[in-house]
């Protein structure tokens, strides 16, 4: 005989069981809903951050084009005693824009500071080498890097001539010298591919190029590479649709590696002495004209030194551009290089941006 109580009790069993799954369930929604709930409100704000730090960091670059044009308007040289090239200057203007939240650093460096890669060759033509500008690479090969380093296809003369190769455009497979590569080589590489046969757009196209490799080009154990002191601007228009690359570097802000490398094996040592009268004159506000480009002269053990007039200049209108914002742990930047130049009717000083890179 069925017992009554028994019924009720196994009912009571079933409800109370069905009871505690659906609150488990209730509770397992709950919870997923809220963990997307805050993660859309996290991604949110994280996109809302990225599109702020993307303004914040662009306004940057647009600030440091207007110190580059008024510098232009105030001075007919350059050097590091100017407010584009003053950490101080720079804050001071980017304090005057009110953020809500977040920090902005801007960092100008003159590019035209560099050894010009494109130089090398004498464009239009670049059949012939630029003698001045293999001389430039030889002595800051052998500065920068041991002999052991330095040594088969990473000798400087090898480097030089597959450089050369590289830019110019006689693809006949006569390569210069006996280091030299043109395209036949680099075709039987894993993968294999051609040699440019013109002007480099990209400094990181120099690690494609027979004998460079990533120990010469990039920086280890705070030895500065070949990326710190080369460029691939620089270029100036000729007349009709012709074009070179001067390779004149600015002796008012090149690094002691390039000084060094100006001044020749015999002066080399004096090239941390330019360096440090440079920076002592910006540290101090000295008013030194550092227009006239044999202004090294006046320092002592340098009075008979002698640097080709057509490898310096004192002027500069080609500038690396680094704007970084943050907000809290969310950080980005954009780096630009930009050209200042003239319009030939309003007679004004514009920026042109060359290149524009966001990280």
């Amino acid at each position: 005989m069925v017992n009554l109580f028994d019924i009720l009790n196994n009912n009571r069993g079933i409800a109370l069981v069905i009871t505690i799954s659906v609150t488990t369930i209730l509770v397992a929604a709950a919870l997923e809903y809220n963990r997307r709930a805050r993660f859309e409100v996290i991604a949110t704000a994280a996109a809302r951050d990225r599109l702020t730090l993307s303004y914040m960091a662009n306004s940057g670059v647009h600030i440091a084009m207007a110190v580059l044009i008024k510098d232009k308007a105030e001075s007919n040289f350059d050097s590091l005693q100017e407010d584009w090239a003053n950490p101080e200057k720079i804050d001071e203007l980017l304090q005057e824009i009110p953020f809500d939240a977040g920090k902005l650093t801007v960092t100008i460096t003159d590019e035209l500071s560099k050894i010009q890669v494109n130089a090398l060759v004498q464009f239009p033509e670049s059949r012939q080498f630029n003698e001045n500008q293999v001389m430039l690479w030889d002595r800051l090969l052998r500065s920068i890097r041991s002999e052991d380093v330095l040594k088969d296809d990473s000798d400087p003369v090898a480097i030089v001539n597959s450089v050369k190769d590289w830019l110019d455009s006689g693809d006949d497979d006569a390569t210069t010298g006996l280091s030299g590569a043109e395209s036949d080589y680099y075709q039987d590489l894993d993968p294999p591919y051609a040699s440019r046969n013109g002007p480099i757009r990209d400094l990181d196209e120099l690690l494609l190029i027979k004998g460079i490799t990533p120990e010469i080009y990039h920086d280890f154990e705070e030895n500065p590479g070949l990326s710190k002191f080369m460029t691939v601007h620089g270029m100036t228009p000729g007349d009709g649709t012709s074009f070179g690359w001067p390779g004149r570097i600015n002796i008012n802000t090149a690094d002691v590696a390039v000084l060094a490398a100006l001044l020749g094996v015999e002066h080399q040592e004096m090239a941390q002495a330019i360096f440090d009268y440079r920076q002592e004159a910006a540290a101090e506000k000295d008013a030194h004209d550092f227009s006239d480009p044999k202004w090294y002269k006046e320092l002592a053990g340098l009075s008979d030194a002698t640097i080709n007039t057509n490898l310096v200049t004192t002027t500069s209108d080609v500038f690396r551009i680094k704007s970084e914002a943050s907000i809290e742990a969310t950080k980005a930047s954009v780096i630009a290089v930009v050209k200042r130049a003239q319009d030939p009717e309003t007679q004004k000083w514009t920026c042109e941006v060359l290149s524009w890179k966001t990280e």
